[in-house]
């Protein structure tokens, strides 16, 4: 869908047209990861999860030539797009090499207090929480600690993301086992999630779901429809079907079947 066309009404049209006049390509092409499944039963009935492969993202690059290259070629009508919200914030240039982040000596003090999670280092390094103090401000980052270390004697854990938000839930820095380069980056959250959720949506004809996820949570940052529910995409991502090392897998297509 390269076509570019000022007014939404008439380019949504053109969108509806080019769906019911071309076959979607085989689904079978679209894999499941490693020790993932495609199906998943759900209190709100089951849904395939078609992991997309896409190139490596890079800052600059087109989200919408993205959906175009590697996601419309298999939409039917009534599926849903969910998006890593790490190739949003990627794309948006909003990823940093580690050497060219200079941390404060705040950031270098308050990052040995954050819980290191085996999933991910999260605000627990010094080039993490220097983008959150940068992104989210100094202010609340500092409010987070207090109310961190005045909980923690009682066995309360997670109190500094509950007051970070999702801005600071999202940022993430290098591990060994993301793909290159970024095994050498720390990023931010995306911006504007919502915005360019409903962006995705004018432009695919599809609901958006900008999703941050990994083994053991998810929380939906961006949708392109108010009306879609929030537990309901969480769980069609309980086990996060998506791979972002070698597997270059950012994207899944959501088909619900019953």
């Amino acid at each position: 869908m390269s076509c570019k066309i000022r007014y939404s009404g008439v380019k949504l049209n053109l969108i509806i047209f080019y769906k019911k006049d071309r076959k979607a390509m085989d689904m079978s092409a679209l894999t499941p990861n490693e020790g993932k499944e495609i199906e998943i039963s759900t209190k709100y009935g089951r849904f395939s999860r078609y992991p997309v492969k896409t190139h490596v993202v890079c800052a600059g690059d087109s989200l919408t030539e993205i959906m175009d290259k590697y996601v419309m070629p298999y939409i039917q009508p009534g599926d849903m797009i969910f998006i890593s919200e790490k190739i949003v914030a990627i794309s948006q240039g909003r990823a940093f090499d580690i050497d060219d982040i200079k941390p404060s000596r705040l950031a270098n003090t308050l990052c040995k207090f954050v819980y290191k999670s085996p999933y991910g280092i999260g605000l627990g390094s010094p080039w993490t929480m220097e983008l959150a103090i940068r992104d989210i401000g100094a202010p609340k980052i500092l409010l987070a600690a207090f109310c961190s270390a005045v909980t923690k004697p009682f066995g309360v854990r997670g109190v500094f993301y509950k007051v970070v938000g999702d801005k600071g839930r999202a940022i993430d820095g290098p591990c060994s086992y993301t793909l290159p380069p970024y095994n050498h980056y720390a990023k931010m959250a995306p911006k504007d999630p919502d915005k360019v959720a409903k962006m995705l949506k004018d432009h695919t004809g599809c609901d958006i779901v900008i999703m941050d996820a990994n083994d053991i949570g998810r929380e939906v940052l961006g949708i392109s429809n108010g009306d879609l529910d929030i537990d309901m995409c969480r769980e069609v991502f309980a086990d996060n079907p998506l791979g972002q090392a070698s597997q270059q897998t950012p994207i899944a297509i959501v088909r619900k079947e019953s």
